[in-house]
């Protein structure tokens, strides 16, 4: 489990709008990579390039030795990548354990309902509830565990925190570490450069479409990124 993930010379826009300019990027199989930077930076728009959600964009990206297609998410999804997207995005119609099985591919691996419900036990008591029911940090547990039904090779968290308590966010990044253990590549982007530095093995620092850090996550701390985030180092 878990997949090399390779982005040469990436350049993505909105129109006339660059968010993305010749990023170029290797996760290794099985690396826990966090990603950080203002708002605007471009980190949204690399996810959306990864799983398919944006297409026209100009480059390469490659999953173990094969190339990914731009705007395809479903081939995205059965090549083994999955989101956890900014604001849960969960379906308020569907039950919580109808939100995770929408979540299943096909594909073959650990990640079944019962051991989702193992990863967060608090769920296991709310399978029958609707999202809205559920407190902030129980509607991400149901938006992580909906991506890992999928069994993905690499998984990317979009603001993983956002909106959290520092304790649930404690025990979401506790599961990431389960995840993590079971050889699972992840990007993980959070605005708690700290915080997300301590789970990584690296970080990158995106400003304006640019990599304006990228180095061991260890010592990293706010103030050592202060000019990448900040595009001083840019």
């Amino acid at each position: 489990m878990g997949a090399r993930l390779e982005i040469t010379d990436l350049t993505a826009a909105y129109g006339e709008f660059r968010a993305l300019s010749g990023l170029s990027l290797t996760i290794a199989a099985g690396e826990t990579l966090a990603l950080v930077g203002a708002n605007g930076a471009g980190k949204s728009t690399l996810m959306k390039v990864l799983t398919g959600l944006m297409g026209g964009w100009q480059g390469r990206v490659t999953l173990g030795d094969a190339p990914l297609r731009p705007g395809d998410p479903r081939a995205a999804s059965a090549r083994g990548i999955a989101l956890v997207p900014e604001g849960r995005l969960l379906f308020d119609s569907l039950t919580v354990e109808e939100n995770l099985l929408i979540g299943a591919s096909g594909r073959r691996g650990p990640w079944d309902i019962p051991a989702i419900l193992s990863l967060f036990p608090v769920l296991t008591e709310k399978r029958r509830a609707r999202p809205s029911t559920l407190s902030g940090g129980q509607q991400q547990m149901v938006a992580i565990g909906r991506a890992l039904a999928s069994n993905p090779d690499v998984l990317l968290c979009d603001e993983i925190s956002l909106g959290l308590s520092p304790r649930v966010v404690d025990e979401v990044y506790a599961a990431l570490a389960r995840v993590r253990a079971a050889g699972v590549t992840m990007v993980i982007v959070d605005q708690d450069i700290g915080r997300v530095a301590g789970r990584a093995d690296r970080v990158a620092c995106l400003f304006k479409g640019h990599i304006t850090h990228l180095g061991p996550a260890a010592g990293t701390t706010p103030a050592s990124l202060h000019d990448a985030y900040f595009g001083a180092a840019a």
